[in-house]
């Protein structure tokens, strides 16, 4: 099980957990408004507790970054949270206005309301007479909130737009831990789970504070500026090469930035194609896969100023095998290139294949990647489904005879990196000796 199944889990079982053993609910008589006022506040657990490690994930903190194996895994992981609080919001929306539309209809007796005893804490106290307007801001926070996750989650909503409204979830949020803070049953701040959902809510906080200043990753921020530009016509790619203006930690092969052209698109990750050679220069191979990055060929020009940020991720070739196998789908060449000038520059003993499998090989760029595998001394297979057929595990397995002492690292589409990891996992390959970059920020 990969750590984003791990982290996920064990979020949602040590809630659950700690929610049962502060909620006696289930040692007493059954009773159905008692029962759902209870679900009610384990689905408000839950939904805050997800939504909260979601808010903390999006300002991108190295320490989840290490532990999850690179930004992609974790924002895949914060993908999955922010699905989660959006069900699970649903569900205490509906635990909360189910019962009542029923009543409405007198289908269902209406509960004896019994007056709450007065707490004896100020505190408490300023809950207690802040209920009506906490339901209130909570109602509202979740229709905001549900949109504004719906729009992220819906592929063809323009990611300029999803980039300025995906921001706003922070202001629900701030809402709903004031919700949450206020309604929260009184006898769980004597037990664990209320000081916990504190500490989460308030590392989430920090992150909707973080993200509503437009503050994440601003440390990891340099400016730069074109400084050449080539297009590769065949294959629709183009090279940019930036010249940074400030400091720059260095980077590994493989590792990803923030580039942001455009502050009205806002940023966009893209593989950095250079390795580190203290230059002050990074490179970067753009594929035209959508309407922002085949309109950059019009749009760039040398002199333009750039915003870096990064560098990002985990890819980066580190194992103990002595054998490699590298698969590049189209664009999925970046990473390879920039780890073969690392080789090159080295006494590397890896034994090393690299697949590049290609729709639309352009002549010059082919030059470039042959060039490299040859100073990198890399067995090259460049493979054109067109004429070829498409790179599988039978082709891999034939071709790299001691296939089964190495690694595999692969980006490309999604699709084409399941079909070969669900191959050669299924021949005995490890499934930890199968490196994927989760390229989706959405």
């Amino acid at each position: 099980m990969n750590h984003i199944k791990q982290g996920y889990l064990a979020l949602i079982i040590g809630l659950t957990v700690l929610w049962f053993i502060a909620d006696p609910v289930f040692s007493n008589e059954y009773n159905f408004f008692a029962l759902r006022n209870a679900m009610m506040n384990y689905t408000g657990i839950i939904g805050i507790g997800v939504m909260s490690i979601a808010m903390i994930l999006a300002i991108r903190p190295a320490l989840f970054e290490n532990w999850v194996g690179g930004l992609d895994k974790s924002y895949r992981l914060h993908k999955w949270l922010g699905i989660s609080g959006l069900v699970i919001s649903i569900l205490h929306y509906l635990l909360a206005n189910v019962p009542k539309w029923i009543i409405g209809l007198g289908l269902m007796a209406r509960p004896e309301r019994q007056r709450p005893p007065e707490e004896s804490l100020a505190i408490l106290r300023f809950f207690q007479q802040q209920r009506g307007l906490a339901e209130s801001v909570g109602e509202w926070a979740f229709y905001g909130a549900v949109i504004l996750m719906v729009l992220a989650l819906i592929k063809w909503f323009p990611y300029k737009y999803f980039f300025k409204t995906h921001r706003f979830i922070a202001i629900a949020y701030l809402l709903l831990v004031f919700h949450g803070i206020v309604l929260m049953k009184t006898s769980y701040w004597g037990e664990i789970v209320g000081p916990l959902m504190v500490v989460l809510m308030a590392g989430g906080v920090v992150g909707a504070l973080f993200s509503l200043t437009r503050k994440i990753g601003f440390r990891r921020r340099v400016q730069a500026e074109i400084d050449k530009l080539a297009f590769h016509q065949d294959n629709k790619v183009l090279e940019v090469t930036l010249s940074l203006k400030g400091h720059w930690p260095g980077h590994n092969a493989g590792q990803f930035v923030f580039l942001n052209f455009d502050d009205d698109e806002g940023p966009h990750p893209f593989t950095i194609s250079s390795s580190w050679h203290r230059d002050g220069q990074l490179v970067f191979m753009i594929k035209g896969l959508g309407d922002y990055t085949s309109q950059l060929p019009e749009k760039l020009k040398t002199g333009d100023s750039v915003l870096v940020e990064g560098p990002y991720g985990k890819f980066d070739f580190h194992s103990g095998k002595e054998n490699q196998i590298w698969v590049a789908g189209g664009i999925g060449i970046t990473p390879f290139i920039s780890r073969m000038e690392d080789l090159a520059d080295s006494s590397q003993q890896h034994q090393i294949d690299l697949f590049y499998s290609t729709d639309m090989p352009d002549e010059s760029f082919l030059e470039t990647v042959k060039k490299k595998t040859g100073q990198a001394n890399i067995n090259l297979h460049v493979i054109s489904p067109k004429t070829d057929g498409f790179v599988d595990t039978d082709l891999i397995t034939r071709l790299v005879p001691e296939w089964k002492k190495a690694d595999v690292w692969f980006c490309g589409p999604a699709r084409f990196g399941e079909s070969i990891k669900n191959g050669l996992t299924g021949l005995g390959i490890a499934a930890k000796d199968f490196h994927q970059e989760l390229f989706e920020m959405r």
